[in-house]
């Protein structure tokens, strides 16, 4: 920490009051920022380079819209944890936000709303993300705080801190989990599909045991050997110029010093070796059932069609189970079906709620079941439709370039591609996965990755009923 920073920091608080009124349509042509006309192929051009740190920097230059995108992700999630110390990743998606050492507790959302702009993070089992956009005129001030909480936080983190904050997880864990209808399922689905020691059985927020005994001492551990520059990937989105931004993303970060960078983590692929069923209780109105299976990951061969085969089955109120379930027998109140795809092995899951009804509700999920499992069966002795796999893919298609309009959107998936392919501009490639699909392969997906016979069945019932 030098001079340096101290005064580009006294820069930054001169002008940040500023930022939210400049205006920053003003003066524009008609035609300024206009990008060319979009190539055949599917493209987002990007600059991209790695500090002596070790921090991987991805520009992309976007003038549709006077915004920036700062867009930072740790690869670190909760897979990352050990049994008996899990909810760190979590956790550190909170601390994070209290304060760093050039910033007191409370700036980091105020110096970003004077300026216009917002932030936010997120966990997963795989990465943690932190994420800003503002108008194009405060990006050094987005780069300035990030910078700072990546190579200053420790300098702020007290056993006070972390127990403030520990204490902030246990009551989200006990508003959004433990007192949430269905909240309890999600836990319990991945501790009966995944053995002890596999780093998806936990849940990202953690084990209330866990949070309470972690020590200061652990949470600092965790940090230092995770949230290093090696770890990290930046992507910088929007109305920039990417000479101009590199020089302002090697001014903010070169200082922070660099830390090691993990060995890759090697998981054995998760399998059932038969039926797991299971019934819990709930202080709910209605029953629902949970079915689940293991499924390829994340870009691997089937995920994207299993994808389409959830647009078949669930995903709109014209999708086989909806139709079936809701309008024609009126057994269900909701239908869900998602490829939940991950990067160390994926679930596929059907959710399905029960209407009130007056016969008992084993009865009733008994019924459902079949249902479901007939719909199944029928996808594995012949094709769907294709005008069913044509709806889902156009829908897909839509959704997939209707985010590509928001800079904040496309600078987290730019990250994501690089995450996970190492190419951030991998966006004509994952969308030619779903274009391939054919209604066959629809059909080969169910038969592989759905057996009847390898599957959990979760059944959550109203309590005292």
């Amino acid at each position: 920490m030098g001079p340096r920073r101290v005064s580009s920091i006294v820069a930054i608080a001169l002008t940040v009051t500023l930022a939210s009124a400049s205006a920053q349509l003003v003066g524009r042509s008609p035609g300024a920022g206009r990008q060319a006309a979009a190539p055949a192929r599917l493209s987002v051009p990007v600059t991209m380079f790695t500090l002596a740190n070790g921090l991987t920097v991805i520009l992309h230059e976007d003038h549709s819209v006077p915004v920036v995108a700062v867009n930072v992700w740790y690869h670190v999630g909760s897979a990352r944890e050990k049994p008996g110390r899990t909810g760190f990743a979590h956790l550190f998606e909170h601390i994070l936000f209290e304060g760093s050492k050039h910033v007191k507790e409370g700036e980091f959302d105020t110096l970003l709303e004077a300026a216009g702009g917002s932030n936010n993070g997120s966990t997963t089992e795989d990465r943690t993300n932190y994420y800003e956009s503002m108008p194009s005129n405060a990006l050094d001030l987005a780069l300035f705080l990030e910078s700072d909480r990546m190579g200053y936080l420790l300098d702020v983190v007290t056993p006070q801190l972390v127990d403030g904050q520990r204490d902030v997880v246990k009551n989200e864990r006990r508003q959004s989990y433990e007192n949430a209808p269905y909240g309890m399922a999600q836990i319990r689905m991945t501790e009966l599909m995944y053995p002890k020691d596999h780093p998806y059985r936990w849940p990202v927020i953690g084990y209330m045991e866990d949070l309470t005994a972690a020590t200061h001492e652990d949470v600092i551990e965790f940090f230092r050997q995770y949230y290093t520059p090696a770890n990290a990937s930046l992507v910088v989105a929007g109305d920039i110029n990417p000479a101009e931004a590199r020089k302002k993303v090697e001014h903010w970060f070169s200082d922070v010093k660099a830390g090691p960078k993990p060995a890759p983590l090697v998981v054995k692929p998760a399998e059932m070796s038969g039926v797991v069923r299971e019934t819990m209780t709930d202080r709910v109105q209605l029953p629902r059932l949970y079915l689940s299976w293991h499924t390829p990951a994340l870009y691997e061969p089937g995920d994207a069609e299993l994808d389409v085969l959830s647009g078949v089955l669930g995903g709109s109120k014209n999708s086989r189970l909806y139709k079936r379930l809701v309008y024609e027998l009126q057994l269900a109140q909701d239908v869900a079906a998602f490829q939940g795809s991950q990067r160390h092995g994926s679930r596929y899951t059907i959710i399905v709620t029960a209407r009130p009804s007056a016969d008992p509700p084993e009865k009733t999920m008994e019924r459902i079941k079949q249902i479901v499992d007939e719909e199944i069966e029928k996808l594995r002795q012949a094709p769907p439709d294709a005008r069913e796999v044509d709806r889902v893919k156009n829908g897909v298609e839509a959704s997939f370039l209707s985010q590509m309009e928001v800079v904040s959107s496309k600078a987290d998936q730019l990250n994501a591609y690089f995450f996970a392919t190492g190419k951030p501009d991998y966006f004509a490639t994952d969308l030619d996965r779903y274009r391939r699909v054919q209604p066959a392969d629809v059909q080969a997906a169910v038969r592989r990755w759905l057996p009847a016979d390898k599957r959990l069945e979760l059944t959550v019932l109203p309590a005292g009923k």
